[in-house]
């Protein structure tokens, strides 16, 4: 799944809204070769390929009630399979499979009226009052944009007329995909096939969000501006000075070596961006500014639940929520569950 801001997702009215990343943990299972990771060619400038074994897996335990937790990472390696053996064995001994958090619509919108509604989707997108990025952007980050356009996506102009936010998320895309990356969800799927096959239940945290009339809103969001030049900036930032080290950590995800993640900077400059559009008046109007919250409430909950009720539970989660400070798992050692790291 691409990091589109999940309000975008829910103005082209898509009826789910998911975190991408997921995690697991160490199990009684024979670690990767040293052959298999030395396989991976890490070299200054290449993109691991072929078979990986991934990282290992968080333990959040509570007795013998135990929460395996893969941690995932956008973008990874894009020639890479992923070895899941030690998943599917971990899912196979699971009673659920716990996924990020996600949001839905309260009000279903069908397939034909959400067809009729994409064109004005598409327009809020594009600058109020038919404005293009130069007339926007302050002329020392134009300036900045311009040779990165030309190297990545050409001479568009259609992506001149587009908001700043929107115009870097395309351009982030082509960089990402021209540097041997995908944003394509690896893990998940896989995931998806192996409770299946087990049979085990999967559970998705979701909130429920109520936009009220979907044309009023996209309306809405279509005449109202953003403040999204940091959005901008820091992605402009991100492309000129992250992609050595945005290939090196996913070589680091694929080959498992997590110390390699904790070494890394990590710059993200999603939560800035989908912050512009969460901080639009048009959003908080609707009560829809504290999702960040709500999600972070509603998959705690769900984890508290599955370790109360299940001897095993395996669950997905951005590799950040793993490493951070303030991430999903610190908040579960904070409440007094035992947290073993890979």
């Amino acid at each position: 799944m691409r990091t589109w801001p999940l309000l975008l997702l829910l103005l082209l009215l898509v009826a789910d809204a998911r975190a991408a990343d997921e995690i697991v943990p160490p199990v009684e299972i024979a670690a990767p070769s040293t052959q298999t990771v030395a396989s991976a060619q890490l070299l200054d400038a290449v993109v691991v390929s072929g078979a990986q074994p991934g990282p290992g897996l968080w333990r959040v335990s509570k007795g013998d009630h135990v929460l395996w937790v893969l941690g995932t990472l956008n973008p990874l390696p894009k020639r890479m399979q992923w070895v899941s053996h030690e998943v599917e064995q971990v899912i196979a001994q699971s009673q659920e499979v716990l996924l990020g958090p996600g949001a839905k619509l309260k009000n279903k919108i069908g397939i034909f009226r959400g067809l009729m509604l994409l064109p004005a989707a598409i327009g809020s997108q594009k600058n109020p009052e038919k404005q293009k990025l130069v007339d926007v952007v302050p002329p020392e980050l134009y300036a900045r944009w311009l040779p990165l356009k030309a190297q990545y996506i050409g001479r568009s102009r259609g992506i001149e007329k587009q908001r700043p936010l929107f115009a870097a998320l395309k351009l982030y895309d082509k960089a990402i995909a021209r540097n041997k990356l995908t944003q394509d969800n690896l893990v998940s799927p896989v995931v998806r096939k192996a409770a299946k096959k087990y049979k085990v239940p999967i559970t998705t945290p979701e909130i429920e969000i109520d936009i009220g009339d979907p044309r009023e809103a996209i309306r809405d969001f279509a005449g109202s501006r953003l403040d999204d030049l940091d959005c901008f900036a820091k992605t402009l930032d991100r492309i000129d000075t992250d992609l050595q080290t945005m290939r090196e950590r996913a070589n680091a995800w694929a080959t498992g070596d997590i110390d390699m993640l904790r070494s890394l900077p990590f710059t993200d400059q999603n939560q800035v961006c989908s912050d512009a559009i969460l901080q639009a008046g048009v959003m908080r109007e609707r009560g829809l500014d504290d999702m960040r919250e709500r999600l972070e409430s509603v998959w705690l909950e769900a984890a508290q639940a599955a370790l109360d009720k299940n001897q095993s539970t395996f669950a997905l989660l951005p590799m950040r929520q793993l490493l951070a400070p303030d991430g999903y798992i610190a908040r579960l050692r904070e409440r007094g569950y035992e947290v073993e790291e890979p």
